[in-house]
């Protein structure tokens, strides 16, 4: 293999490797929703806001 397949190769592998972990973490959520992005986990008990 040549310099730039085996660079092609690294960087396809890193893009999969990125994507998958995106996917895993949104469908790995310990909060109520899927996002993953923490509003679900707010404590609005202080400000008198519902959720």
């Amino acid at each position: 293999m040549q310099i730039q397949e085996i660079l092609l190769v690294l960087i396809f592998t890193a893009a999969l490797f990125y994507i998958g972990r995106i996917v895993y973490r949104n469908l790995k959520s310990d909060k109520g929703c899927s996002s993953g992005c923490g509003k679900c986990g707010i404590d609005f008990s202080e400000t008198g806001l519902k959720k």
